[in-house]
C-alpha cells in the first residue's frame, strides 16, 4: 500500500491541471487514469487542434443549476493565465471566430505541456488503472483499491468527467462516488449534441446532407447565430450544438434561414424586381445565401402548389407568410444523438454541496469534485476547457 497526500481520479483536462497545481505546492500527488493514456478528450478536441479557451469568458456562457457557483474559480484562474502557461512552453496558438483559441499545430502540444508540468512537479501518473473501491479509514484518509494495488491519501479529487463520448472512456464513476458520500447528483443529459428527426424533416436532412449555411437558431430566448449542418441523421453544426444544451424534449426550435435580411418588405421588393421569375429562381442568389439544393427542399415544404408560377402570381400576403416561414422555421427534434457524439454532459454533482472557492465537498472532508462531473457546462468554443483549467486549479491550491 502506497500513501500520497492527494489522489486524483481522472487524467483529463481538469485532473492534469489539478495535479500539476498541487504538485507545485509540494504535495505528493498520485494521478490515476483508467484509459491507456492521459488526455484522450484533449487530443480529439477542436478537430485535433484543441479549442483550449476563449478570449471572452463570461458567466452568460455557462449553464448550471446555480448560476453563481462557477464565477469564483473562473475569476481566479482566467483564460489569460492559461494563455501565459502556453506561452511559457512556446505553444503556438491562433484565434478563430468568436474569440476561440486553437493550437496552431496539434492538441498534442497542450497535452504534452500539461504532462511536462506534472513531471516537473513530481506527479505520479498511473494509466490503465481502474479504481474498484473507495472507502475512508478511521484516520480520515481515503483508501482506493485498484487493479494496480491499494493507495491512500488525505485528499481525493474526482476528475473523472461525465458521460459524453463513451468510446473515449467516459463512465459514470464520478457520479457513483458522489452518491456514495451522500452528494446529490442532478439528472444528466447530453449537451452540445446534434439533433435527430423522425418525420418528414428526417428525409429532408438526408437529402441535404453536407449542406452548411449561416443561420440564427432560437429556443426560449436563447439565440445563436452560426452555421448549421444538414446530415444524414439530422441537424448539426455550431448553432445546433449550442442550442441543444438549452432544448427540452418535445419542444420546438426556430431557425432563421436568412438572419442578415431584416426588412420585412424584402420579398415584396423581389417581386417588383423579378415579376416573371419563380420564387425559387429569385432565392437562388448571392444575397439570400441559400444553396440551390436547400431552396428546392424549401419549395416543396412551403410553396409546392406555386412552384412553377412566377413571382407576380404571389399575393403580398402570401410572400410575407413565406418570408415568416423562412425566417422562423419551426422544427421539433425527435431527440439528440446522445452521449455518443455529445461534447459535454449537462447536470452532475450538485454545486450547492460544494465550496465554490475550493471545489471541496461540504459533506465529506478531503473530497473534491472538478471539471465535467460537476453541474457546470459551458458553451461551444473553449468554455468547457476553461472550466476544467479553473476548477482544477481551485482544487489544486487547496488539497
Amino acid at each position: 500500500m502506497q500513501n500520497f497526500d492527494v489522489i486524483i481520479v481522472g487524467a483529463g483536462a481538469a485532473g492534469l491541471m489539478c495535479a500539476l497545481t498541487a504538485g507545485q505546492r509540494g504535495q505528493r500527488v498520485l494521478l490515476l487514469e483508467h484509459n491507456a493514456r492521459a488526455g484522450n478528450k484533449i487530443l480529439i478536441s477542436g478537430g485535433g487542434r484543441c479549442n483550449f479557451t476563449n478570449l471572452d469568458i463570461s458567466p452568460e456562457c455557462y449553464l448550471s443549476n446555480n448560476p453563481h457557483f462557477f464565477k469564483s474559480a473562473l475569476k481566479r484562474y482566467t483564460q489569460w493565465d492559461f494563455i501565459a502557461l502556453l506561452e511559457k512552453h512556446d505553444v503556438a496558438y491562433q484565434e478563430k471566430k468568436l474569440g476561440q483559441l486553437f493550437c496552431s499545430q496539434s492538441a498534442k502540444d497542450v497535452l504534452n505541456m500539461l504532462l511536462e508540468e506534472c513531471r516537473q512537479a513530481d506527479v505520479s501518473l498511473r494509466t490503465s488503472c481502474e479504481v474498484k473501491d473507495v472507502m475512508t479509514l478511521q484516520n480520515g484518509q481515503f483508501l482506493l483499491s485498484t487493479n494496480k494495488g491499494e493507495f491512500t491519501a488525505a485528499s481525493l479529487v474526482i476528475a473523472s468527467g461525465g458521460l459524453s463520448l463513451p468510446t473515449k472512456g467516459a463512465t459514470g464513476f464520478g457520479y457513483d462516488i458522489a452518491r456514495q458520500f451522500g452528494h446529490t447528483v442532478l439528472p444528466q443529459s447530453a449537451g452540445l449534441v446534434p439533433f435527430t428527426f423522425t418525420d418528414q424533416i428526417n428525409q429532408v436532412t438526408k437529402r441535404l446532407s453536407g449542406v452548411s449555411i449561416p443561420v440564427e437558431v432560437s429556443f426560449r430566448g436563447q439565440n445563436f447565430q452560426e452555421n448549421i449542418l444538414f446530415t444524414h441523421r439530422g441537424l448539426s453544426g455550431p448553432a445546433i450544438l449550442q442550442i441543444s444544451s438549452y432544448w427540452q424534449p418535445g419542444e420546438l426550435i426556430y431557425i432563421n434561414l436568412m438572419p442578415h435580411i431584416t426588412d420585412s418588405k424584402y420579398f415584396l421588393e423581389l417581386k417588383e424586381q423579378n415579376p416573371q421569375r419563380t420564387l425559387s429562381q429569385v432565392l437562388n442568389n448571392q444575397e439570400t445565401e441559400l444553396p440551390k439544393r436547400l431552396v428546392a427542399e424549401l419549395e416543396q415544404l412551403f410553396w409546392p402548389e406555386k412552384a412553377a408560377e412566377s413571382m407576380q402570381s404571389f399575393s403580398n400576403s402570401e410572400l410575407l407568410a413565406i418570408a415568416e416561414q423562412l425566417q422562423n422555421w419551426a422544427l421539433k427534434p425527435a431527440g439528440t444523438e446522445g452521449y455518443r457524439t455529445a461534447e459535454v454532459t449537462l447536470g452532475g454533482v450538485d454545486t450547492n454541496q460544494l465550496s465554490s472557492k475550493t471545489m471541496g465537498s461540504q459533506l465529506q472532508a478531503g473530497l473534491f469534485f472538478i471539471g465535467e462531473v460537476v453541474d457546470v457546462s459551458g458553451h461551444l468554443g473553449g468554455y468547457n476547457f476553461q472550466w476544467a483549467w479553473s476548477s482544477g486549479v481551485a482544487a489544486g491550491q487547496c488539497v
